[in-house]
């Protein structure tokens, strides 16, 4: 975990399949980086907010 980073939910679809995922990352844009290699270009990604406390 680095300094400044947040919890984000990221809403993405793949084949169909709407998933929430939690991601630690220090921006939205942070956040669709982690996704994308995790689960590679062809996820869609829907939404991406930061979690609330």
């Amino acid at each position: 975990m680095r300094c400044g980073s947040k919890c984000f939910i990221v809403e993405i679809e793949i084949k169909g399949e709407k998933q929430t995922k939690s991601v630690t990352a220090r921006t939205p844009v942070d956040a669709r980086k982690t996704i994308r290699l995790e689960y590679g270009a062809e996820v869609q990604i829907r939404s991406v907010r930061e979690e609330k406390r």
